[in-house]
């Protein structure tokens, strides 16, 4: 983590004193259950809540000595307290307190991920409103297609956005278990009931099956899940850079008074945000990769995962969340120019009407075969000479011969290719 490309919500979740304080906090609901059924003196937890406390710097000299986080943890803890600092981590293992503490913090973050989505959706289901009458020609492959709206391409992203929220709420709920079972699972030293009153208190379920960790596809499915969100941010950021090129300025990213696009270059407006979002993505990708393969544990545990964790988890969940943030804003400020979509859009002569010249053909009694030939070939006048292609069609014996003035007119009616939109809005509830 970065300070760069972390919000300030997203970086306390993940910093050193918050992620102690998740491991306080499930030693002392331990000791509650623990009191509650009797395996410990009436008492004791409410001393242990009073003066338990630790010591970040304190906790790295000991550290230093028992060569392992979470003893260095307990023993800084068990300094501030008395005799009953004997029954913290009583009866539990380290990752007890580890996975149970990552799956608060995962949790944590999934919400606020969550909240940043949902704001994001609802700026594009605005933009795509406003927009949805707003002419602009569709490209395959880089090339002018059909005509769509810009409405129409931001409903799209909505619709993206609708299922990546479905996919985080999966990712939560599936991330959000805790374990209390012990050194294999077995619960060998501490009932299932301790378990489920501890989860229970800490937010969570208790996973139905643990060894001596909380098995990691939960945690390859969250991960996969970000990598798939930030993935449609890439597609839709790309979108917005090819449509703000020069030739095609379409859209631009807003640009604040004072700014600069270029020490060399005094007129560049750059969509730099766009591609900062971009890039980001590739490394959510990249940290996919070795949290997938941390599904592979040894036996009922290895540490191998342990090291990939602490890097990449924290990491992508806040780089997805400075992205969310990030891209709302772009959005939120984009400049749209409708003048320069409706000049795209005429801008091959009226070749997006190549269909359904087509299909008119072929209504009038031509084979496909014939009817593709007759559109391509006045294409190619428009392509090859800079003809109208609509003269050009009009011009056609062929045509001529099999449509009416008006069947012609109908062709290039941009209303024609538009008239099931309303369908689409619907369906989005835009």
């Amino acid at each position: 983590m970065i300070d760069r490309y972390t919000t300030p919500e997203m970086g306390a979740l993940w910093s050193m004193q918050a992620r102690t304080q998740r491991w306080l906090d499930v030693e002392i609901a331990v000791c509650a259950a623990l009191e509650a059924h009797g395996s410990i003196p009436s008492g004791v937890t409410a001393a242990i809540r009073a003066g338990a406390s630790f010591d970040l710097a304190r906790m790295a000299e000991i550290e230093l000595e028992t060569r392992h986080d979470v003893m260095a943890f307990v023993k800084n803890v068990q300094e501030h307290l008395g005799d009953e600092g004997r029954y913290v981590h009583y009866g539990i293992t380290s990752y007890d307190v580890v996975d149970t503490g990552l799956s608060m913090a995962l949790r944590d973050a999934a919400d606020l991920i969550i909240g940043r989505a949902e704001r994001l959706r609802e700026v594009i289901r605005r933009i795509a409103r406003e927009h949805r009458h707003t002419l602009e020609i569709g490209r395959t492959h880089g090339i002018h297609a059909e005509p769509i709206t810009f409405g129409f391409k931001l409903a799209g992203w909505l619709d993206e956005m609708n299922r990546n929220l479905e996919r985080l709420a999966d990712a939560r709920r599936t991330i959000a278990v805790g374990k209390i079972s012990g050194a294999v699972g077995t619960h060998a030293n501490i009932a299932p009931e301790i378990e489920r009153a501890v989860c229970a208190a800490l937010g969570l379920e208790p996973a139905p099956f643990s060894t001596q960790i909380i098995t990691r596809d939960r945690h390859a499915q969250f991960v996969c899940a970000l990598a798939v969100l930030t993935g449609s941010l890439e597609r839709f950021a790309t979108e917005i850079r090819n449509l703000a090129r020069t030739e095609i300025l379409e859209v631009q990213e807003r640009f604040a008074k004072g700014q600069k696009g270029s020490s060399a270059m005094p007129h560049k407006r750059n969509p730099w945000n766009c591609e900062t979002v971009t890039g980001l993505a590739r490394v959510v990708r990249g940290m996919l990769l070795p949290v997938l393969e941390n599904m592979a544990t040894w036996h009922e545990r290895d540490l191998s995962n342990s090291s990939v964790e602490r890097i990449a988890l924290p990491d992508v969940c806040a780089l997805t969340d400075w992205m969310l943030w990030k891209f709302a804003d772009i959005l939120d400020g984009l400049v749209i120019h409708p003048d320069n979509m409706e000049r795209n859009l005429g801008m091959m002569g009226g070749l997006v009407a190549s269909e359904q010249v087509m299909l008119a053909l072929i209504a009038a009694g031509l084979s496909r075969e014939e009817a593709y030939g007759v559109a391509q070939r006045n294409a190619a006048r428009t392509w090859d000479e800079g003809m109208d292609f609509r003269e050009a069609i009009e011009a056609d014996p062929t045509v001529i011969d099999k449509l009416t003035p008006e069947q012609v007119r109908r062709c290039f009616d941009v209303r024609l290719h538009l008239q099931h939109l309303d369908h689409t809005f619907d369906q989005l509830g835009i």
